[in-house]
């Protein structure tokens, strides 16, 4: 992804668009009939896009560098990409926002905007006071999963490259990691399990559950494998935008060849057999069921051949007590004359 550059003209627009933010962030604090609807505004911009004028201020390059044309690096960069690199580049810059939002720190959306703008700031930035840097780490991963969701509930990836720097940057990177509270730690590698496979970081997972911090259940629960498992059994079961769901269906594969408890491992299997019936309580679509039952063939072969064997097995005896009933009934004629077709055309059978 594109980084913002260190020029005159690009730092005097970030410096104004943080002026701008400040001042929004002044309004919600002064106006608490407007403060939602003002911090909604707020998050909203800085998570567009950023547009071509802008982008062409803010990755303006000198005459002897290379220009944003030539970098060779493609995606989607918005505003609070660039934002959260120039506050790690100018730390003092961010601090009157900062403040702002910790004094509006219980109201929706605040947490959001924190983890667009301070992430980087967060681990890149010298923090010394631990109560503070265990307020802010809870704030980081309370508003991750919050802006994760929007990306869940609309399909798209606006907060990818969060994903990425938290997953890449933070969590593979135990200097970085290292920086936050050891709850923290937890909290976030929870977090992160829930949508790594959304984010397409399934290729990621490895080396995510080598660094896997050790938790206080873990006799209970089991090893990385099983945490990492079991957050994502329940991820699966709070989805409901069905391309969504079958995008994870179709990810799941990479669980193929864990070493899981037997919990873990039927928790997993009860998870996507829920998905394999219509009708309450998941009311999955033809296309979940069939992805469920394609997850559950790839990851437990063996369970659907014992289902299958066990139903052969009962069919005699179905069929024995009269349990089993194939009725065809065609109505091809009009009304008064089908009585005496009724006995050719009806075909009941009882084995």
């Amino acid at each position: 992804m594109p980084r913002a550059s260190s020029t005159p003209r690009s730092s005097a627009y970030l410096s104004a668009l943080t002026q701008e933010i400040q001042k929004k962030l002044q309004r919600a604090l002064g106006s608490p009939s407007q403060r939602r609807n003002l911090l909604q505004e707020l998050f909203a911009d800085i998570a567009l896009e950023v547009d071509d004028r802008a982008k062409d201020i803010i990755l303006s390059r000198e005459e002897d560098t290379i220009s944003p044309a030539d970098d060779g690096r493609d995606g989607q960069l918005c505003f609070y990409d660039v934002l959260a690199d120039y506050y790690v580049g100018v730390p003092e810059s961010g601090k009157a926002i900062l403040d702002l939002i910790v004094q509006l720190w219980s109201q929706s959306f605040a947490s959001h905007i924190f983890a667009l703008l301070f992430h980087k700031w967060l681990f890149e930035v010298e923090v010394d006071n631990s109560e503070i840097l265990l307020r802010y780490s809870s704030a980081l991963v309370q508003g991750a999963t919050n802006v994760f969701w929007i990306d869940i509930q609309t399909n798209t990836r606006r907060f990818q490259t969060l994903f990425s720097y938290l997953l890449e940057e933070v969590v593979l990177v135990p200097a970085r990691l290292n920086k936050i509270p050891v709850q923290a730690q937890r909290d976030l590698y929870l977090l992160l399990s829930r949508f790594i496979l959304f984010y397409n970081s399934a290729d990621k997972l490895e080396g995510f559950l080598k660094q896997f911090p050790a938790f206080t259940n873990a006799f209970f629960v089991g090893g990385p494998a099983d945490v990492f498992v079991i957050e994502l059994t329940d991820q699966l079961q709070k989805l409901k935008v069905e391309p969504v769901l079958l995008y994870y269906l179709s990810q799941i594969k990479v669980l193929q060849g864990m070493e899981l408890r037997m919990a873990t491992s039927t928790r997993l299997k009860t998870c996507l057999y829920s998905f394999t019936s219509p009708g309450g309580p998941m009311y999955p679509t033809r296309a979940v069921r069939h992805a469920a039952w394609d997850a559950l063939d790839f990851l437990f072969p063996v369970a659907i051949s014992m289902v299958l064997a066990l139903f052969l097995l009962e069919f005699p005896n179905l069929l024995h007590k009269d349990n089993i009933v194939f009725s065809v009934r065609v109505n091809l004629f009009p009304l008064g004359k089908a009585d005496k077709a009724e006995e050719a055309v009806t075909r009941r059978i009882t084995l």
